[in-house]
């Protein structure tokens, strides 16, 4: 039996709500201010993950992993430093698929709160 949480189906997780502990970002990804991070982990099945992410107010570099997310509150602006594109802002409601090893920089002006589904 695995240990890995797991969403049974048709059994309701609150992600707008649900309680995140937040740690500080690590001091060589911080751009400006003090931002921390918070996760959890929903469902792990092995062939996926679906979570739940938050970023405190500030500005932070991160390298991502292939994923699809969803806004579900805050403010933000994602700059692409490689692959470079415009910057995209992000709102209740937007919905975003990364590649891994794309190199970002997340500036919050409101914490954010995602859902991903990660393959």
């Amino acid at each position: 039996m695995s240990d890995a949480p797991r969403l049974h189906p048709g059994v309701i997780a609150d992600a707008a709500t649900v309680a995140l502990e937040h740690v500080p970002v690590e001091a060589d990804q911080v751009v400006a201010g003090a931002p921390t991070t918070g996760h959890l982990v929903l469902d792990d099945d092995g062939g996926r993950t679906v979570g739940v992410w938050e970023m405190s107010v500030g500005a932070m570099r991160d390298v991502e992993a292939d994923e699809v997310f969803v806004v579900l509150a805050g403010a933000a602006t994602m700059e692409f430093e490689h692959p470079h594109a415009s910057p995209i802002v992000l709102r209740p409601g937007s919905v975003v698929r990364l590649e891994s090893g794309m190199r970002t920089i997340w500036t919050v002006r409101q914490t954010l709160r995602k859902v991903y589904v990660s393959p």
